[in-house]
């Protein structure tokens, strides 16, 4: 099945234990680890023949490079390998998944198509987790790794990573939520793989901070230092001085107003909380990164406060020395003071490509304004041609789609521009082959994306690091602490390896076990809902539909309205509510609100109680809907679940999700019958009747007829039709 693949002693190592346990296995990066996807991948597909291989990557980038990797080397019809990313719409993958044998995916639409129960995840053998360390908290990979486990009849679960991270919790975390019960780690100084390490030379390029920079630096840290002064009045204690000290107090503060605690202590705590961590963002920049980009974000800043009724904004563009430096920073900027950075660095690449025309080098920035600006810079050089490469555009950003990111990385392969300037988006996964040099223009704290990008280079020759550090600033104190974490990580690792004690949980049955499993109806909008993915961990069998009342349907009579605590509070506010209160009384026999959240419903906004009192007084008498309170997502998913199962346990399963009470007038009866069309809702449905008359009408009427009313455009035309027309399959 293998063809032109060669597998390493240590990979047949590996793999050894893959076969026989759910394993995470830890590389550096350029040294295999796809390798020992494909080795396990053939090893499974042939002891359980008819079985499908799917393996995650977390963008669709490295989800075609997979695809591309197991064509490559697999003898096997390229059609049963196929790709599932969210331009493949859910119909065609529930097609393609069929026939297929290797599926390669971004967990975000293979998790939507578990919920939707559009495949079938009994039929898969192996499970590839690929950029591992993201399995954490409610990344998707979690979800869809306990589905896996839960459903599949031969589960096997592989998970890939160059760098799990230095937190000895974090990394327990990944194994529990990737039920691992074996870790594989080698290092480049295991000898197993030290004859496949290149050499990797790191050169450190140290600059000072010029005195004007100096100047401004000392009036933000005087600012600070005045804001933490204030806090301390306020009541605050502990440092106050490092980000996490104040992420810690920013954290109390908004837990003490969630409980209720809205003080004019706490309000301004974080009023100036805000500030502060503003005047830390700016602080950064100048450090870091220079005096344009400090500029752009002061006065975004300035801009704001003109129009903003957001106090900390307000508050700190009156703070003396706040405004002083952004007078010093403009003044700074007119006269051209660049970051000693910036010299350095075009200093460096010229006399890199000097030496060789074919160099390849890519420079990582932390920031898409950098970027740009050190794009231009060295586009200055002679023989130096780079190009900018980040992640998609945001409002008013720099920014590339995933296809243009691809076809810039293939002209990088092929030489036809040597120099790569990138943000974070190139620094997990992608094959960049014969990269000779990896610039950080700012040293980065996090180890994982230390290694990252370190592994961008000395894959097959020879490579070499260039680490440009700002001395008497943070980024002194950042490539510390990658040096640190990183250290951790493998000292964890090891520890784990030596001594796991993470076990598989038993195949718990569930609801889905049995032919009586509950049916639930939930609104397309709330498919990335924690609610809606308990519910499939209760055994619901979910149906994402487009509906037009309610939230989640129980039944042919029940439908229920969920709103978080601050969200129901809100449509008091904007009025929301009420039409939200009728269309669900006038739609379903048995309506119910549930309100999810622990937060005093009192004092989420700036509202009167007697205004919401009122309101609680209109749902529960004027309209007879009961209002029920919630916890949390598994609250509400235990109580939907409970109220389904009382309402299906005597009745046929198979409702509609529409709502199914009937209409008091010939009128709404009508309107209720072509509303159910797809696509088509209550206001449409109007405007069709008014064109056509009748629902016989509608419904006999040709694509281009139904084109000719307003809003109804070729897809909506013929989704109508399909319904009309095609045959009834039982």
């Amino acid at each position: 099945m293998l063809r032109g693949f060669t597998p390493r002693l240590y990979q047949e190592t590996i793999l050894a234990t893959a076969a026989l346990k759910n394993t995470l296995v830890v590389l550096p990066t350029g040294m295999g680890k796809t390798g020992v996807a494909l080795l396990l991948a053939v090893q499974r597909m042939k002891q359980y023949p008819g079985s499908k291989v799917v393996m995650l990557s977390p963008t669709k980038p490295l989800a075609e490079q997979h695809l591309a990797t197991f064509r490559q080397f697999l003898d096997v019809d390229e059609s049963t390998c196929v790709i599932f990313t969210g331009d493949v719409s859910p119909e065609k993958r529930a097609a393609l998944w069929q026939d297929a044998k290797f599926i390669f995916s971004t967990p975000q639409g293979l998790e939507n198509d578990v919920i939707g129960d559009k495949i079938d995840l009994r039929q898969v053998a192996l499970l590839i987790v690929d950029e591992a360390h993201r399995a954490v908290g409610d990344y998707s990979y979690v979800f869809v790794a306990k589905q896996y486990q839960r459903k599949a009849q031969w589960p096997r679960i592989l998970a890939l990573t160059a760098s799990p991270g230095s937190d000895v919790e974090k990394i327990t975390e990944v194994c529990t939520n990737l039920f691992i019960e074996a870790v594989e780690i080698r290092t480049e100084q295991d000898p197993d793989v030290a004859p496949y390490i290149q050499q990797v030379d790191v050169e450190w390029i140290k600059v000072e901070l010029p005195e004007e920079l100096k100047r401004v630096k000392r009036l933000f840290e005087e600012c600070i230092k005045g804001k933490v002064g204030q806090l301390r009045e306020l009541g605050l204690k502990g440092g106050l001085l490092s980000k996490r000290d104040l992420l810690a107090a920013q954290q109390e503060l908004h837990a003490k107003m969630a409980s209720g605690d809205r003080d004019f202590e706490v309000l301004r705590g974080v009023s100036v909380l805000a500030e502060i961590m503003k005047v830390h963002h700016a602080l950064e920049l100048l450090e870091t990164q220079g005096v344009v980009p400090l500029n752009k974000y002061l006065e975004g800043i300035f801009a704001q406060a003109e129009s903003s009724k957001v106090k900390a904004v307000k508050n700190l563009t009156q703070d003396v020395t706040f405004k002083s430096g952004f007078i010093l920073s403009q003044k700074l900027l007119e006269q051209k003071i660049e970051h000693p950075k910036l010299k350095a660095l075009t200093d460096f690449v010229g006399q890199e490509v000097q030496k060789s025309v074919k160099m390849k080098m890519i420079v990582f920035t932390q920031f898409r304004d950098s970027a740009v600006k050190l794009s231009e810079e060295l586009a200055k050089i002679q023989g130096v041609l780079p190009k900018v490469f980040v992640g998609q555009a945001k409002k008013g950003d720099t920014g590339l789609s995933q296809k243009e990111q691809k076809e810039l990385l293939d002209l990088f392969r092929d030489g036809f521009f040597n120099v790569l300037v990138a943000t974070s988006v190139a620094e997990e996964g992608l094959d960049i082959p014969k990269v000779d040099t990896v610039i950080f223009y700012e040293p980065i704290p996090s180890a994982i994306r230390h290694i990252q990008r370190r592994g961008r280079t000395g894959r097959l020759e020879k490579g070499k690091v260039v680490m440009l550090m700002t001395k008497g600033t943070r980024e002194e104190a950042y490539s510390w602490s990658a040096k640190v974490k990183e250290k951790k990580m493998v000292q964890a690792l090891e520890e784990l390896r030596k001594s796991l004690t993470i076990k598989l949980a038993p195949k718990q049955p569930t609801l889905q076990n049995f032919d009586g499993a509950v049916k639930i109806f939930a609104d397309y909008r709330e498919k990335s809902s924690g609610t809606v993915k308990e519910l499939v961990e209760l055994g619901a069998s979910v149906r994402l539909e487009m509906l037009q009342t309610a939230d989640y349907v129980l039944s042919s009579r029940v439908g229920v309205e969920l709103k978080l605590v601050d969200d129901f509070v809100a449509s008091i506010i904007d009025g929301r509510l009420l039409d939200q209160l009728k269309s669900l009384k006038r739609n379903f026999e048995r309506p119910i609100v549930i309100v999810q959240g622990t937060q005093d419903i009192y004092s989420v906004r700036n509202i009167h109680p007697n205004a919401i009192r009122g309101m609680l007084g209109t749902i529960l008498v004027s309209y007879g809907i009961p209002l029920v309170q919630t916890k949390d997502e598994k609250d509400t998913a235990a109580l939907l679940v409970s109220i389904a199962r009382r309402e299906q346990e005597d009745v046929k399963r198979d409702f509609s999700p529409h709502a199914d009470r009937k209409p008091v007038s010939l009128k709404d009866q009508q309107e209720y019958a072509v509303s159910s069309l797809p696509n088509v809702g209550l206001n449409l449905a109007k405007d069709l009747l008014k064109y056509f008359k009748s629902v016989k009408n509608v419904v006999n009427a040709s694509e281009e007829e139904l084109m000719k009313v307003e809003n109804v455009g070729e897809k909506k035309a013929k989704a109508i039709k399909d319904v009309v027309d095609k045959e009834y399959l039982n």
